[in-house]
């Protein structure tokens, strides 16, 4: 008798895990839910993608200078940035 009652407790054990389980499953597979998570994920992105443009022209910057350094040229201010060369167009003086 005391077998089957051990038996029968380990049962209502593992049901009512697996019930819990299946219920937590459910709750997270809900439109809300999963709306919730890739607002929440795509939050973020903006952020790493501008943390990755930042670390880009900085290492883009310092490359500049390394072969500037390497052929002997000197320094063009305002030319760690991309874009912002100067030219030597006379209307833009």
């Amino acid at each position: 008798m005391i077998k089957r009652l051990l038996w029968f407790a380990i049962g209502a054990a593992v049901g009512i895990f697996v019930i819990k389980k299946v219920r937590d499953y459910v709750a997270k597979a809900r439109p809300e839910a999963i709306g919730q998570r890739l607002a929440d994920q795509a939050g973020g992105l903006g952020d790493r993608a501008s943390s990755f443009i930042d670390r880009a022209r900085a290492a883009m910057a310092e490359r500049e200078a390394e072969l500037r350094d390497a052929i002997g040229q000197p320094q063009i201010p305002g030319s760690s940035l991309p874009g912002s060369t100067p030219t030597d167009d006379p209307r833009e003086r």
